[in-house]
């Protein structure tokens, strides 16, 4: 019976070690050391999940700070936003730290479109304005959204990988937000130019089979994106 029940302890003892393994790797790796400042290296051939560190001798004060977050980005475009990213390759310093943040500053009515962070989840804090926010749950059989009004001072969480967009619900006022990211490099896929932006472009037959519209309508996306 010892003999059996200490084979059962070890066996549970393996399954959550492999589980606390599986979650370690969900997410940016851990630092081995206080800071790894980001420096380039354009003619090493090595590809690294990262970047390479600076020598910590010569690491400074200025390696760990961005300046003008306070300014207003242009929203002079077609969806009426902007987004100013803040991450590893704004701050050097926050190479290895696994965060990263944004400002995002939108036009009356403007549309920060459904993309995706394939490798964070995202906090979103309203400053200004009022948005409509929300995600797609891509493992619900009925494409559930889950959706917002947010006034200033909300909060709103978009899990990791999950298809989400922001829009200004104010008519004749602007609107900002700071969003917060798991992650130094958190990425950023957005749905429609990946779609119908792609290079090489995607069959529009797919395509109209895909979105169940005339090819005409795929054949206009595809040369607006």
């Amino acid at each position: 019976m010892a003999s059996s029940s200490s084979s059962s302890a070890l066996r549970c003892s393996i399954t959550i070690s492999l589980l606390l393994l599986a979650f370690t790797y969900a997410s940016d790796p851990t630092q081995l050391q206080d800071f790894c400042v980001a420096v380039s290296e354009a003619a090493n051939p090595v590809f690294v999940n990262g970047e390479f560190c600076k020598n910590p001798a010569t690491v400074a004060a200025d390696d760990f700070v961005f300046h003008g977050l306070n300014v207003p980005g242009n929203t002079s475009n077609e969806e009426g936003s902007t987004v100013t990213h803040i991450f590893a390759s704004q701050i050097p310093g926050l190479n290895t730290l696994g965060v990263g943040t944004a400002r995002i500053d939108f036009a009356p009515y403007g549309l920060n479109p459904p993309h995706v962070h394939p490798r964070a989840s995202e906090a979103l804090l309203v400053l200004e304005g009022n948005l409509y926010a929300g995600f797609l749950v891509a493992s619900d059989p009925e494409n559930k959204l889950f959706a917002r009004i947010l006034s200033p001072g909300d909060v709103f969480v978009f899990p990791q990988g999950l298809v989400h967009f922001q829009l200004n619900v104010g008519n004749d006022t602007t609107a900002v937000a700071l969003a917060f990211l798991g992650s130094q490099n958190p990425g950023v896929v957005t749905v429609a130019d990946s779609v119908f932006g792609s290079r090489p472009s995607m069959d529009p037959d797919a395509l109209a089979k895909a979105f169940r519209v005339d090819k005409s309508v795929i054949n206009y996306l595809q040369k607006h994106h």
